[in-house]
């Protein structure tokens, strides 16, 4: 299901959420790139790795309000950290999420 995801900073990104167990599983690997302007949620999810992926990421980690608890950018091959009370996990294009910081809420606003 793709959503439009708001920050309170200005931020705005269309997100396909990875809801299912093989969706989460297989995240972003063995693609080439994430377009300009998506990311991926993957919800219930509190650690990411990007082994087989074949480019950095930025790896926003949220609270159950969705409020950034902890945000990172990984390199392929590279294991994220475990972030304890994250139930979701976003991950963008590398340098995608600047304009977020910790503390700041996202609200999923619609299905697009």
């Amino acid at each position: 299901m793709a959503v439009l995801v708001k920050g309170e900073s200005g931020f705005e990104t269309e997100a396909e959420i990875a809801g299912s167990f093989l969706k989460r599983m297989l995240g972003l690997m063995f693609i080439p790139g994430l377009p300009e302007g998506k990311a991926l949620i993957l919800s219930p999810c509190s650690g990411v790795h990007t082994c087989f992926m074949r480019f950095a990421i930025d790896v926003v980690y949220l609270d159950r309000n969705y409020v950034v608890v902890k945000k990172e950018t990984l390199f392929p091959w590279r294991i994220g950290r475990f972030v304890k009370g994250a139930g979701s996990v976003m991950e963008l294009n590398r340098n995608a999420a600047g304009k977020l910081q910790v503390g700041d809420r996202l609200e999923i606003v619609k299905a697009v």
